[in-house]
C-alpha cells in the first residue's frame, strides 16, 4: 500500500510517516519508482508506536523497544530479556518529570497566593 492508504488507515499523516522512518521506526519497501511500499504489518508497527509516544517515550527509545515490544490483541509486553529494565527507566524519568511538574505547579501557586517562598500554597475554591 501507498503512503496515502497507511495514513488513511492508521489515522497518522503522511508527513508523520515520513518522520517515523526518518527515525528508523519505519522501513517502507522502495520501488523502482522511489514511492514507499507498506505492508499490513506497517499498520500495526504505527499503532505500537503511537502507544509508545502516548506513554512517554521519545522516538530514540522506541527505536530501541519496538523490535522488542509484543503486542496480543491491542495490549503491548515486553518480549525481548532487558527491554522490561529499559522500560522501567523510562517509568522512573516520568516519575522524575512529574514530581518537577508539581514543584512548578506548588510555586505558581505560593505566587499567585503571595505565600513566601518554600511555603505550601493553596489553591483558591476557585481553582481546585
Amino acid at each position: 500500500m501507498g503512503i496515502g492508504e497507511l495514513s488513511r488507515r492508521s489515522g497518522v499523516s503522511p508527513r508523520l510517516l515520513r518522520y517515523y522512518e526518518e527515525q528508523g521506526l519505519l522501513a517502507p519497501e522502495r520501488l523502482a519508482s522511489g514511492y514507499r511500499a507498506y505492508t499490513e504489518d506497517d499498520v500495526d508497527t504505527v499503532r505500537r508506536i503511537r502507544m509508545l509516544l502516548a506513554a512517554g517515550l521519545n522516538t530514540a527509545t522506541i527505536a530501541g523497544v519496538l523490535p522488542c515490544v509484543t503486542d496480543t490483541d491491542g495490549a503491548l509486553a515486553p518480549g525481548c530479556a532487558g527491554v522490561a529494565d529499559d522500560l522501567r527507566r523510562e517509568r522512573a524519568r516520568l516519575d522524575r518529570a512529574v514530581a518537577d511538574l508539581l514543584a512548578a505547579r506548588d510555586t505558581l501557586d505560593g505566587i499567585l497566593t503571595g505565600a513566601p517562598a518554600g511555603e505550601a500554597a493553596r489553591p483558591s475554591p476557585v481553582d481546585a
